[in-house]
């Protein structure tokens, strides 16, 4: 009888915990005009469609772990510029990104936090990762979207908080 006691509290408790969580909203304003947000050497919107779901799906997950219960983060994405760039005279390598210093990722995002019905913060910025060669993510990782979410991390981090949930 106990064993079954503990176990109802338990689900109560998770069940009550779940109604009251941190939320992240992204959409992405016009991605046909993004500058650069094919992940292979595409210009339609199945080429886009990679990258942004996988930059949409990063988002969510920082929102999960760091922002507070009750908070609500919406996020516009509004120009994404993947690291690297397609060569296209490089025959045998046509859906290959070259990464070089000047190629670095940028997403301009316009963002806003809300909690308890106040906005708690907000803004309009290009989030931009000028050092990704030199990050450790490009040696250990094999992950497409590497670069543009260590910086992501690095930006919501330093917007939302350490606080890890």
């Amino acid at each position: 009888m106990r064993h079954a006691i503990c176990l109802l509290s338990c689900l109560v408790a998770a069940t009550a915990a779940r109604a009251v969580h941190a939320a992240t909203r992204v959409t992405f304003a016009h991605p046909q005009t993004y500058t650069d947000a094919s992940l292979y050497g595409g210009d339609g919107d199945k080429a886009r469609a990679f990258a942004l779901q996988g930059i949409a799906s990063y988002l969510r997950r920082l929102g999960d772990r760091y922002l507070a219960p009750n908070q609500t983060l919406t996020v516009t994405v509004l120009d994404v510029d993947l690291a690297g760039e397609f060569e296209p005279w490089r025959v045998k390598a046509l859906n290959t990104r070259f990464m070089r210093e000047g190629t670095w990722p940028r997403i301009r995002v316009r963002y806003r936090l809300d909690a308890a019905g106040r906005t708690l913060r907000q803004g309009e910025e290009t989030i931009a990762g000028l050092d990704y060669l030199n990050s450790a993510v490009g040696r250990v990782s094999s992950d497409p979207l590497r670069f543009e979410k260590a910086m992501l991390d690095d930006w919501f981090r330093a917007h939302f908080g350490a606080r890890s949930r």
